[in-house]
């Protein structure tokens, strides 16, 4: 009698439980369908090299030079390093909280004018290196790029400069 009384009390009607199920089975058809695995993702940069022996696909990111220029002008440029006392208390972590010290690869611009992940080059000091905006000045430097730099040395030699700047699409 006890095991038909204990049977009645759950947590959740048998009804209620196979709408979840039914719900859950749709969306994750509606996953499968509208958003593939990754594996079966078309990919638009790829390389098929034929061998005799098979097909190799070959990835790779779009050239930096291919990139169309937005808009350019004139700036003032300087540098900078993680250093206390040119930052602030965590010197290596950006406004947008990426590592500069961990990825330790000076590609990245501090500037007040230009949204957060805009790419740019400088074609006049650096060719066709490619610059991202990580990071914000302070608050007086509204015309002003400031590229990261490993060395504080070099950061310091450096300087100021004032240079034509691309930004790119």
């Amino acid at each position: 009698m006890e095991a038909l009384q204990q049977n009645k009390q759950r947590f959740i009607s048998l009804k209620l439980a196979k709408r979840i199920v039914v719900i859950l089975a749709l969306v994750f058809l509606f996953d499968f369908i509208f958003f593939p695995l990754p594996a079966l993702a078309y990919t638009t940069e790829a390389e098929i090299i034929f061998n005799e022996e098979e097909m190799i696909i070959v990835n790779h990111l779009p050239d930096s030079i291919n990139r169309e220029v937005d808009w350019s002008g004139y700036y003032k440029i300087t540098a900078y390093n993680s250093e206390v006392a040119q930052t602030d208390g965590a010197p290596c972590i950006t406004a947008t909280g990426f590592d500069l010290c961990q990825h330790g690869i000076e590609d990245s611009i501090a500037t007040n004018f230009l949204p957060f992940g805009t790419k740019i080059r400088i074609p006049e000091l650096f060719g066709d290196k490619v610059f991202i905006v990580r990071d914000r000045m302070n608050q007086r430097y509204n015309d002003y790029l400031d590229i990261w730099m490993t060395d504080k040395q070099a950061a310091k030699q450096f300087g100021v400069k004032t240079a034509k700047i691309e930004v790119l699409e």
